[in-house]
């Protein structure tokens, strides 16, 4: 995996590992758009905590702000950061199937020769 994209997963990876902001990635993905205001509403955080969990999404590029009327910024998903995130843990899993894989293979050969001489008197 390229570095950068090994940098991108772990801003995703500390951005989830907090259950406030994933309730927020939530909402925004459930609700489309919204304000800190609005997510105030629905969530039980506070409006200052959103706000300070939404900067913290939005640096990992999670949330995207978008500026709106009267000054109001609203706060939409990005994806992309995710996928990179998707991609470091399909390669992971690839990179421990087979080691895994083989050990599986190995001790199922192993059992049999294992339950033979547990018969013998």
């Amino acid at each position: 995996m390229r570095p950068d994209a090994e940098a991108i997963a772990e801003q995703v990876f500390v951005a989830l590992a907090d259950p406030s902001r994933r309730a927020i990635l939530g909402s925004l993905a459930a609700e489309g758009p919204s304000t800190a205001t609005d997510l105030a509403a629905r969530l039980p955080i506070s409006r200052q905590a959103i706000t300070k969990h939404l900067t913290l999404l939005s640096e990992a590029g999670l949330v995207i702000a978008e500026p709106g009327e009267r000054r109001r910024v609203r706060y939409r998903v990005h994806s992309a950061p995710m996928q990179v995130a998707q991609q470091f843990l399909a390669a992971l899993a690839r990179d421990w199937d087979g080691p895994l894989g083989a050990l599986r293979n190995h001790l199922d050969r192993a059992r049999p020769s294992a339950q033979h001489q547990e018969e013998r008197p």
